[in-house]
């Protein structure tokens, strides 16, 4: 292996670099539309739009504050929670619940924030991490559209105002 070596003239020693390999989201995305061709149709499992029913884990942690009981009950509402709770990985979920809520506080360190995204991929709750995890939510049963209105934009120029006086 070749590397690095420390520029200090007391102290020389050599550091050695990790080398190329498999990283995390290396190569290709899987293609969702994989779904269509046989050979790939075992590997995706397709989760129900509706998500999880029945009764919400017990909580796994020591105590939990008002604001992690409330994203612990939403969060085993989703349709990943039936994967969770196939693999045994409530814990993994009510340590993430516990970050969320620390990542939320005003003071709250960047790390913190970096780790809730790590934890949030690796639980397949973001894009990136339902592909990893080969998961997709069923498509023909779409949760139904927001009923609040799309807001009307004004054009660019009803936006524009005349000047009186300018020689424009």
């Amino acid at each position: 292996m070749t590397g690095l070596v420390s520029r200090k003239a007391t102290n020389r020693r050599k550091i050695t670099m990790p080398k190329g390999g498999a990283r995390t989201r290396s190569g290709p995305a899987p293609d969702p539309n994989a779904l269509q061709r046989e050979r790939d149709a075992g590997e995706w499992t397709i989760l129900p739009a509706q998500g999880r029913a029945g009764a919400t884990p017990v909580w796994p942690l020591t105590e939990e504050s008002r604001r992690e009981a409330e994203l612990w009950e939403r969060l085993w509402r989703l349709p990943q929670a039936l994967m969770w709770e196939r693999y045994g990985q409530e814990v993994e979920v009510a340590l993430y619940v516990r970050r969320l809520a620390e990542a939320e506080e005003p003071e709250s360190k960047v790390t913190v924030g970096t780790l809730v995204r790590q934890m949030a991929d690796s639980l397949g709750l973001t894009t990136p991490g339902m592909r990893a995890n080969r998961w997709r939510v069923d498509a023909g049963q779409e949760p139904a559209p927001s009923a609040r209105p799309a807001a009307k934009r004004a054009s660019a120029r009803s936006r524009l105002k005349v000047v009186p006086g300018g020689d424009g």
